[in-house]
Order: C-alpha cells, then structure tokens, then sequence
C-alpha cells in the first residue's frame, strides 16, 4: 500500500521544473526592398540610375542625378558577375562617354585606356569633343566569376583654377552586355 502513496508523490516532484527564461518578442521592421522581389545584380551601370553608386569604386560622385556624371582621371567600377556570364564568349566592356567642350577647349586632344580588372583592353584618341562610345568583346580569360573591376583612364583630366578639382571625362553608361 505504501506504493500507492510513494509512485504519486514521486510523479509529482518529477513535474517541478523551473518555468523557460521569457523574452520579449523581437522588434517587427519592413523588410528592405518593402514587397518587391529581389533585383538581379547589374551588368550595365547607367548613371541616371540610384543603385549605381553601390557599384562606384573610385573617381565617380555618388548621389549625382541625371543621365550623366563628371568621371575623374581614372573611374572605377566593381560589377559581379555570375559563373554562367563569365564564361560566356559573347560578353563585351561598353562605356559610353563625352568630351566636354568645356574642358576640351584646354586640354586639347585626349586619350583614353580601357581596363579590365587591371589588363588593358583598349584605347582610343578623341580629336574633338563629343559623344563616343567604346565596346571590346573580351575573352573568357579576362573575366572571372565574382566581382570584375572595369576603368577607364584619361591621359589629360581638365583641373579647375579655383578649386583644383580634376574632370576627365562625361560618363554616361559602363559595364558589361551581351
């Protein structure tokens, strides 16, 4: 009979356990692209478009508006590219470009080099101002799966008198198309 009274007792300690640690529940936020869906990564940078300055590595401005932005001496962007587009044969560097009048007028004609993470890829002289446009097909070798650097390099930016600062060149679009 004893049993009767020690298998109760005994079940009754075993269901004494300290209560879970409470916490607050976390804090509610919208998510960062509120409701669309997640945008692929670009391959050609319009400087008209705001998430262009997440690609500008150097030489740039961030935050310009417009369809156009000044470039300095040697602009830099970093664009990722997926294994599929970097072992596609038919993948091409486009930069499109102008030679202000403005700053033509004292620097004269102008060359320019074209760089693909760090390997020369081109160049071209402009003998007058205007609007160009550069494309090279690259090869396969050149490019790499992950983030691919491309620059362009003017030989004479125009220096400001009063400031110093230096403009090398309009830069319109820059990237990779296929």
């Amino acid at each position: 009979m004893r049993w009767f009274v020690a298998v109760p007792a005994l079940l009754a300690l075993c269901g004494c356990t300290p209560m879970p640690d409470a916490y607050a529940p976390p804090v509610q936020r919208q998510p960062a692209l509120a409701g669309e869906a997640p945008k692929a990564a670009k391959r050609l940078l319009r400087m008209s478009e705001a998430e262009t300055d997440a690609y500008i590595v150097q030489d740039i401005p961030k935050g310009a508006n417009g369809p156009w932005r000044w470039a300095g001496k040697r602009p830099t962007v970093r664009i990722f590219l997926t294994n599929t587009v970097a072992s596609d044969p038919n993948t091409v560097v486009l930069v499109e470009y102008s030679v202000a009048e403005a700053t033509f007028k004292d620097t004269g004609p102008v060359a320019f080099q074209f760089f693909l993470n760090g390997q020369k890829i081109g160049e071209e002289r402009q003998a007058k101002p205007g609007a160009y446009s550069f494309s090279k097909n690259v090869s396969v070798g050149l490019l790499k799966a992950g983030d691919n650097d491309i620059a362009v390099e003017v030989d004479k930016p125009w220096k400001s008198p009063t400031d110093g600062a230096e403009l090398g060149f309009i830069l319109t679009a820059i990237g990779f198309v296929q």
